[in-house]
């Protein structure tokens, strides 16, 4: 593992311990280093602005204040790549201008060594992606779910009818290459699926949802999971 990398995942794993900290010899056997290592490594991270608290004696050890602020993530040439083409091949998803933009910020502030090396790689991966449904559609189905605020959705199904429809906003979600708004219809008084690509009109109002929860959605596939990688 390289030393920037190392440093990263120092940092996640003073993060994730908590209050309770880690010993430099524990932090010296998880990443396969010395001791003086580690110490040289807290060291660098504590003069980044890393807030790393320090408790010398039995039961001591080192650890991040909570509430602290971490310092700038260093990623790797492939990491970015990663971060960008992840990106790339799903502007259809939720929030994909926001990812977009926000990878955008990470490539500025990379050190000029690693940003060569990643713009050479990601011009070795291409996608061919699906169109992202119309800007104002899209900003109008983030805002309601970000905000569990009822969307008024114009909708034609498969069998080409069209309505108008009042939709509380549960779960985006993504299968078989298509995404989805699951909500509880106000019209039919249940849980639905609503193709993105078949709303032809969507706009926020100012009705609260009532509290509809995704379990109310049923038994996901074995194979789904939630994006931020909690799933059961």
């Amino acid at each position: 593992m390289k030393r920037v990398e190392r440093l990263h995942a120092l940092s996640e794993m003073l993060r994730r311990s908590g209050p309770r900290g880690c010993t430099a010899e524990r932090l010296a056997r998880e990443f396969g280093v010395s001791v003086r290592t580690v110490k040289r490594d807290l060291t660098a991270l504590e003069n980044s602005g890393a807030p790393i608290w320090s408790r010398p004696g039995p039961g001591g050890g080192y650890g991040l204040v909570a509430g602290g602020t971490l310092p700038p993530v260093s990623l790797t040439p492939v990491q970015a790549v990663a971060l960008l083409a992840a990106v790339s091949a799903a502007p259809d998803a939720p929030y994909a201008d926001l990812a977009s933009a926000g990878v955008r910020k990470i490539m500025d502030v990379l050190d000029p060594q690693t940003r060569k090396k990643a713009d050479e790689l990601a011009g070795r991966v291409w996608v061919n992606a699906p169109p992202p449904p119309p800007r104002a559609i899209k900003s109008a189905l983030e805002e309601a779910m970000a905000e569990q605020r009822v969307v008024r959705i114009r909708y034609t199904s498969g069998d080409g009818n069209t309505t108008t429809r009042d939709v509380e906003p549960v779960m985006f979600a993504s299968t078989n290459g298509h995404w989805y708004l699951i909500g509880w219809c106000r019209l039919r008084s249940d849980m639905r699926w609503f193709l993105v690509s078949r709303i032809e009109h969507a706009s926020p109002t100012q009705i609260a949802c009532s509290g509809h929860h995704i379990d109310e959605i049923g038994v996901p596939p074995a194979t789904a999971r939630p994006v931020n990688g909690r799933g059961e």
